[in-house]
């Protein structure tokens, strides 16, 4: 039953963000990675949105007081380029478009 809940959050994320495009979710990290074009640019780890981040946007995850992605790697925190989502983003389609856009654009920088 908890998959079944989990793979809800990830289809409500995913239709939520067709905004942007036609992004898709695909299993990975124990979690799903967002796609849009073939890049990922979000993930969804324990019904926790992430959004991808660089040095141009990060600094607007952490004023909000949003933390980064973390797991453990042979017993040592790692972070990630990704950043909690505001909770708002799950009930307004204007700020998922613009948070969303703003982290395949982080993703397409990193791709050049």
């Amino acid at each position: 039953m908890g998959s079944a809940k989990r793979d809800e959050f990830v289809d409500w994320v995913v239709e939520l963000m067709q905004c942007i495009g036609p992004v898709s979710a695909k299993r990975m990290f124990g979690g799903h990675g967002l796609f849009l074009d073939g890049l990922m640019f979000a993930l969804i780890i324990d019904r926790e949105l992430y959004l991808k981040a660089d040095d141009q946007t990060r600094q607007g995850f952490v004023d909000q007081g949003l933390a980064p992605f973390t797991y453990l790697r042979q017993g040592k925190p790692c972070s990630l380029s990704y950043y909690q989502a505001p909770e708002e983003l799950l009930e307004s389609v204007e700020m998922m478009r613009e948070w969303a856009n703003q982290a395949y654009g982080v993703a397409l920088r990193a791709h050049r």
